[in-house]
């Protein structure tokens, strides 16, 4: 027999004499049965059993599916673009969610559910972002997977628009466009709605006319306060820059006997100036809060102060103003500026034009020891023998007392007090500054920042705000042969200013102290800022030409200043802008009829003839105009020199690519007579990166045959990016060579994204910081028409086919993406 004692057994042989049941039996259990988890699940349990077999003390079980999660494929996009990130997950997943594991960071919208969403950000080469979606099981059992969206540089991500002179707006598909706020519309609860056949009154209680430079400023939820994000709800802040006198009155202006009546003429002031609103994103659109307490209109007629060294000024003293410390009003407000502690800049530009100045009045000045105010006068182009726009000054006030009217003739009273305290002789040098309003105080006196000279100025652009740094304001002077400015404060910046409460003070500590420059060209592609600084080289009371008195008196003369000082004249410098990226500057030069071939420059250098197709003799000179950038030596503004070059010319895409068509445009980007010019918020991808969208308004009348006015977008290069032409120019005047510093050709990078209606000029532009939004403004449309030839229908024809007779009015629009994502890329 064998002896069992040493036979080898494994132990394979059931034992277990429990009525629990198999594994298998247990798995097949569904966790949705009806029972109760009682007690823990161990560590080792979850590591050997992947947490699907769940005990309860009470010897129950229940069980769960094993979690299973996809984020799915890798993706590619560029800047910009709203990214969408779809994951899945099994019934085994009880929660789940998305984090971001690497790459630049961005902003996830619903990171707790299976899709979340982001915009791609600004990058300067493609970029990897890598996103984890994961499951959660009941027992704490996890599953996760990793997607990888790449981002590459923005694109200008829309289709051209065609040229073309419909009346209307055009954009690209996929966008839409709202009229928001139009000429006459009532900015108060009182005023009724705006009838548009000429019989409407009190316009300091509606909206302008010609609306201009624009910027918008955001406020809280509640309306009550600043909030510098805010997207949805925000104050906008207008120009008004002219009339037109036609379409204002029920049939255009009116004189007898060479007078001119009192209400039209009041109409006519008060049109003019600067407009305050409240605008609001609603469920479909945006639209602007008629009864605001913060609505606002700012007239020729309101109260203002003077700031800076030229306050109290003699030159400054008037009727209005004995002790030439406040003034009355600002007008042919052009351009604009956004100052970085949320106020409003606004720039009188062709101001001079409305002044009457008889003959006989220079006599009167040499008599009265004022000589010198005959050559500024002359220099700012206020000649004898000017009657002044629309006649104001022939109006008899009903109020015997009222100066309204009077104040803008500026010809001196023979026997009146010679310091000008008893007439307006010097009321002129009460114009031509920038002016800075606080919109979120309707109680506020404007400023007006005599720091920054006095000239045609067209916008002020802050550049780019680095704390301890003095930071630059640049600015044009636009009126041809002129110069480019900046004003560089006294002040290094500090990031606390751009918060604080009381605005206009922070401006008087940037804007009241400081060195204003204007620039010289050289035609080796480098620059300097030469000094309007009394005393200073030709700036001294001993000048032949203008003795100066102090650095006041060369401020109200800064023309003749910077004549002295041997500028670079201009072929128009109008809007000034700043590329957040790397603080270059850019600058419109809009057209100069009078550059003749044998006054190019380098920085100027074409005189051409450009043919029309509509019948009109063909213009010649700097016919289209171009668009000038520099960089500041060190890339700091308390620089001193820069270069520069041209980064695109204008010119129809037909016209000679040898000496006028110099940037190679075709029929997606070609464009003439650049005026409005600015770049994309920083606070959103558009303006973020090595690469932020700039934007191009035309002011045109030379491409006018061809297409209505334009507006293009621009991801532009960098100063140096291209090289050297040289410019064979001929035309009957002479003919002459000028070698000059071109951009790289801009190609896909510059599209025309916007023509508007017939008649018009595209001008101002801003947007809500998140991007989404865009204001541009469409200005003076069918300015050739009247009551009996209206010529465009405008903004009534953006809805359809308008009713016959209808007036056109200069109004803002809102452009928006039908997908709600950020506006050209």
């Amino acid at each position: 027999m064998t002896d069992s004692t040493f036979l080898y057994d494994d132990g394979d042989i059931d034992t277990n004499r429990s009525a629990n049941g198999h594994l298998n039996d247990l798995i097949a259990q569904r966790y949705s049965r009806r029972q109760t988890l009682r007690g823990g699940l161990s560590a080792m349990t979850t590591a050997v059993f992947g947490g699907v077999l769940l005990a309860g003390c009470d010897d129950e079980t229940i069980t769960s599916e094993p979690v299973k999660v996809s984020a799915g494929s890798a993706v590619a996009t560029t800047a910009g673009k709203t990214v969408t990130l779809q994951g899945t997950a099994n019934t085994g997943a009880q929660s789940i969610g998305w984090v971001q594991v690497s790459g630049p960071s961005v902003t996830l919208s619903g990171t707790s559910g299976t899709t979340a969403t982001f915009i791609a950000p600004a990058v300067s080469t493609a970029t990897p972002l890598v996103f984890r979606f994961t499951g959660v099981g009941a027992a704490g059992d996890s599953a996760t997977a990793d997607t990888t969206v790449t981002v590459s540089p923005a694109t200008l991500d829309f289709a051209a628009v065609a040229k073309n002179r419909n009346d209307l707006v055009t954009v690209p598909a996929g966008y839409t466009v709202t009229v928001l706020y139009r000429l006459g519309d009532p900015i108060n609860a009182s005023t009724p709605a705006y009838a548009n056949d000429g019989t409407d009154t009190n316009f300091a209680a509606r909206a302008g006319d010609h609306h201009d430079g624009m910027s918008f400023f955001g406020l809280a939820a509640t309306g009550t306060s600043r909030d510098p994000a805010g997207s949805t709800r925000g104050l906008l802040v207008l120009n008004h820059e002219n009339i037109t006198e036609s379409y204002l009155h029920a049939r255009g202006q009116t004189t007898t006997g060479g007078v001119r009546p009192e209400a039209e003429a009041i109409k006519e002031i008060e049109a003019h100036g600067v407009s305050v609103i409240e605008v609001t994103r609603g469920a479909s659109a945006w639209s602007y809060v008629q009864a605001s307490a913060l609505n606002r209109r700012i007239t020729p007629n309101t109260p203002m102060a003077f700031n800076g060294p030229a306050r109290g000024h003699a030159l400054l003293r008037t009727l209005y103003s004995k002790d030439g410390t406040q003034g009355r009003g600002t007008i042919n407000n052009c351009a604009n500026g956004t100052m970085p502690w949320g106020t409003y800049a606004t720039a009188e530009e062709n101001w001079a034009g409305y002044f009457r100045r008889d003959r006989g009045d220079a006599a009167v000045r040499i008599a009265a020891g004022q000589a010198k105010e005959n050559a500024s006068l002359s220099r700012y182009g206020i000649s004898e023998g000017r009657a002044g726009n629309y006649g104001w000054t022939t109006v008899t006030p009903s109020d015997p007392s009222s100066t309204v009217f009077r104040k803008w003739n500026a010809t001196a009273v023979a026997d009146a007090v010679a310091d000008g305290t008893a007439d307006f002789r010097h009321e002129p040098f009460q114009y031509g500054w920038i002016v800075e309003i606080d919109p979120y105080n309707p109680q506020s006196t404007p400023r007006k920042r005599t720091a920054l000279g006095r000239m045609n100025h067209e916008g002020v652009e802050p550049s780019r705000m680095v704390a301890g740094v003095r930071p630059a304001f640049y600015m044009g002077d636009d009126a041809q042969n002129e110069y480019i400015y900046k004003f560089v404060s006294s002040t290094p910046w500090s990031a606390s200013d751009a918060n604080a409460a009381d605005r206009l003070a922070v401006g008087d500590k940037y804007l009241d102290a400081g060195t204003l420059y204007v620039a010289k060209f050289n035609a080796d592609g480098s620059g300097q800022w030469l000094a309007l600084t009394f005393g200073s080289g030709p700036l001294t009371s001993g000048n032949a030409t203008c003795p100066f008195a102090d650095q006041a008196d060369v401020l109200i003369n800064a023309r003749i200043a910077a004549d002295l000082l041997g500028a670079t004249p201009m072929d128009r410098p109008e809007w000034t802008a700043v590329n957040p990226a790397n603080g270059e500057m850019y600058c419109t030069l809009t057209n100069n009829s009078s550059r003749s071939p044998a006054r190019t420059d380098a920085a100027n250098p074409r005189s051409y003839v450009d043919p029309r197709t509509d019948g009109r003799s063909n213009s010649a000179g700097n016919v289209n105009g171009h668009v000038i950038r520099l960089r500041e030596n060190g890339d700091t503004t308390e620089a001193v020199a820069f270069t520069w070059d041209v980064y695109a010319f204008g010119s129809g895409s037909d016209l000679n690519k040898d000496n006028i068509n110099l940037s190679g445009l075709d029929d997606s980007n070609d464009f003439s007579s650049p005026d409005g010019l600015w770049f994309s918020l920083p606070t959103n991808v558009a303006g973020q990166g090595a690469s932020p969208v700039m934007w191009l308004q035309t002011d045109d009348g030379a491409f006018t045959d061809v297409t209505n006015n334009q507006m293009l977008a621009a991801i532009p290069g960098r100063v140096g990016d291209g090289g050297t032409k040289t410019v064979n120019n001929a035309t009957p005047a002479g003919t002459s060579t000028a070698t000059t510093r071109v951009g790289k050709a801009p190609g896909a990078t510059l599209k025309r994204f916007l023509v508007g209606p017939k008649e018009c000029e595209i001008t101002g532009i801003t947007s809500t910081p998140d991007g989404k939004a865009l204001f541009v403004n469409i200005q003076h449309p069918g300015e050739n028409g009247g009551p009996d030839n209206i010529t465009s229908n405008w903004p009534a024809s953006q809805g359809g086919t308008a009713a016959s007779g209808t007036r056109p009015r200069s109004a803002t629009i809102v452009i928006t993406r039908q997908d709600g994502g950020l506006v050209g890329i």
